[in-house]
């Protein structure tokens, strides 16, 4: 486990933060988990539903192998036990507003004056500067919304749609935790930790950064096309004839032509004067779209993978979130991983994206009961049994 050693104060909620703090721990961190009276919100995403499901695998996945405590930071003693955790701490992760941060003495430069070497990490919607840096954001309104994604994904004309869940979390978990590590590395150097930040709407904008860096340079960018009407009809998607979805990449500007006629059946389409080069093929792309369209609708899917494949082309079948889960060579990479759950058995969830061979964590503990390690961490920080007894009594704790 790569980062053995590293202890991790982990008082975030929803997604960004837990998801960030997850993939630390899945290396090897010592993470605790901190949440305020009634918990984080993502316990109870499947609570309301009328028929219970009896389990929750948003919050499983980000929270695995975490110790959990509660803390009342509104009480004086609630937020003297955590300002006492961050003193031990390696990293200290929260996506709370940094406004009651500070009201409460919880700040960065409140914390870090008492541990120097702290990494000192903040999420949030619209970064710590500008005008709007106060305001709350969630993945779909800053990173999706904000950040040009929704009006970038879906096609010229078409009504923007709602990302599915934890999208744009996930993509900021991960620029998170390589912001904290290039923080410890800075550490191991120096000694003194920093502040680092990420936001929804950076994540965002540098997820659709090539796009970006067109309309930066230029001042303007093409829309997305539908799939009936694409720039490039080698780039699309095509159905098969027993109802079964893929796509097609070209490598380059020719990608495969030739090759790519002949697996569609097609090899006339390359003398075909309408498609006899790169450009009449782009002014010709909803007709050679046509083409392809038919072609490969009387073809079934086994027999297009095997042409595929033999042409060594750049391809996939569009699956299914069932087909995904059972997909061997989505197991082989290490995309799944198995999590306890307490009792006696496992279950699989999606593994933390990077592998480190011989170092593979292969089984997590399930996330925590709320409240499981409260008296645990407190005895941990030199609380006496009647000090945690005080406190779970008066509610600074739970």
């Amino acid at each position: 486990m790569l980062l053995k050693g590293l202890k991790v104060v982990d008082f975030s909620a929803y997604i960004a933060g837990p998801g960030a703090a997850c993939i630390l721990g899945d290396w090897g961190a010592d993470v605790i988990k901190v949440e305020r009276p009634g918990g984080d919100t993502m316990r109870h995403v499947f609570g309301d539903h009328k028929s219970d499901l009896g389990a929750n695998p948003i919050f499983d996945l980000d929270n695995r192998g975490k110790r959990g405590i509660v803390l009342d930071i509104t009480q004086p003693d609630g937020r003297d036990a955590l300002a006492k955790l961050a003193e031990t701490a390696d990293v200290f992760l929260t996506n709370v507003r940094p406004v009651s941060l500070k009201r409460y003495g919880l700040d960065d430069k409140t914390l870090r004056a008492a541990n120097p070497r702290l990494v000192y990490a903040v999420i949030t919607g619209y970064g710590l500067e500008g005008p709007e840096a106060h305001k709350p954001g969630f993945d779909v309104t800053s990173f999706w919304a904000r950040a040009g994604v929704a009006n970038m994904t879906a096609p010229k004309g078409a009504d923007p749609f709602m990302l599915r869940t934890g999208f744009g979390d996930h993509i900021t978990s991960l620029a998170t935790v390589s912001a904290i590590l290039a923080a410890l590395y800075e550490q191991q150097k120096t000694g003194e930790g920093r502040l680092v930040q990420t936001s929804l709407l950076t994540a965002g904008i540098w997820t659709v950064s090539s796009d970006l860096a067109v309309q930066l340079k230029f001042g303007r960018l093409a829309s997305n096309r539908t799939r009936a009407n694409p720039t490039n009809a080698l780039a699309n998607f095509f159905m098969s004839a027993d109802g079964r979805w893929f796509v097609h990449n070209p490598r380059g500007s020719s990608g495969g032509w030739e090759k790519f006629c002949e697996v569609a059946g097609r090899p006339d389409l390359v003398t075909d004067e309408r498609f006899a080069t790169g450009r009449a093929r782009r002014e010709n792309a909803l007709a050679l779209n046509g083409e392809f369209d038919a072609a490969f609708a009387a073809l079934p899917f086994d027999e297009i993978a095997r042409r595929m494949d033999e042409a060594d082309l750049v391809w996939s079948a569009v699956q299914t979130p069932a087909e995904v889960a059972a997909d061997p060579q989505a197991a082989a990479a290490g995309a799944f991983i198995d999590v306890e759950d307490g009792q006696g058995g496992t279950f699989r969830s999606p593994a933390a994206p990077a592998r480190f061979p011989g170092a593979d964590a292969t089984v997590r503990p399930r996330a925590p009961r709320l409240g499981e390690h409260t008296r645990d961490v407190l005895a941990e920080l030199g609380y006496g049994e009647a000090q945690i007894e005080a406190m779970l009594a008066a509610g600074a704790a739970a």
